[in-house]
């Protein structure tokens, strides 16, 4: 698979403030959240991560957590396809749940195409986690309580569709409890994930810095 450009460099706001999402913030007002966790969300806006991988910001799921924020990513192929996509969402629940060993939990979600026969190879499932246990470990993030799956996904067409391409998909579901309020690193953690997962290289040493395409805040995707 053909590299993107993979320098990095730090990142720009997604926003001029966060948007008023249900389930954290009321509409029309600032952010009404606690503030060790508003300066956790905060830190993801000033994050360097991988100039490949397209950010913005999204609702995050209400039901999770009493506090909650997402972005989702994407990694754009040479042809105008996605080469892997996914989401982060940080969780804050100021009373701990049950397995976090913390207030904050970041849960993270990554798929990617692949074809039949990498699918079908019982190491995957090992491999794929080992892309994000070596991204935390690169970036600095430092973390507890690390847990998650690996799925194999495989389509094959039938009846009117018989003959069509046989298709696969790799999908790592996973949630782990930073330490500290700095999120930035584990933001830059999944983007790299993103990027082993869509079948890039690791950066490249001593590029300099390039731009990074974003969406504005609440923008289409």
């Amino acid at each position: 698979m053909t590299g993107q450009p993979t320098a990095t460099r730090r990142a720009e706001p997604l926003g001029h403030r966060l948007p008023a999402y249900a389930g954290w913030m009321p509409a029309g007002k600032e952010p009404a959240l606690p503030e060790g966790f508003r300066r956790a969300v905060l830190s993801l806006r000033t994050a360097a991560v991988r100039a490949e991988v397209v950010l913005h910001e999204v609702p995050a799921p209400g039901r999770l957590a009493p506090y909650a924020a997402a972005l989702t990513g994407d990694v754009p192929g040479p042809d105008g396809g996605t080469l892997s996509s996914g989401r982060l969402i940080a969780l804050h629940d100021p009373a701990g749940q049950e397995g976090w060993q913390s207030t904050t939990r970041l849960v993270a979600y990554v798929r990617a195409g692949t074809d039949p026969e990498m699918a079908a190879d019982p190491a995957l499932p090992a491999v794929s986690w080992s892309w994000l246990v070596e991204a935390l470990r690169s970036s600095g993030a430092r973390h507890v309580a690390a847990a998650g799956t690996v799925s194999r996904i495989a389509s094959e067409p039938f009846g009117t569709l018989a003959g069509a391409q046989v298709t696969a998909a790799v999908e790592l579901r996973a949630s782990w409890s930073p330490i500290g309020e700095d999120l930035g690193p584990h933001l830059a953690a999944w983007c790299d994930l993103l990027c082993s997962a869509a079948g890039l290289p690791p950066p490249a040493q001593g590029l300099l810095p390039l731009p990074v395409r974003r969406a504005r805040a609440g923008g289409r995707r």
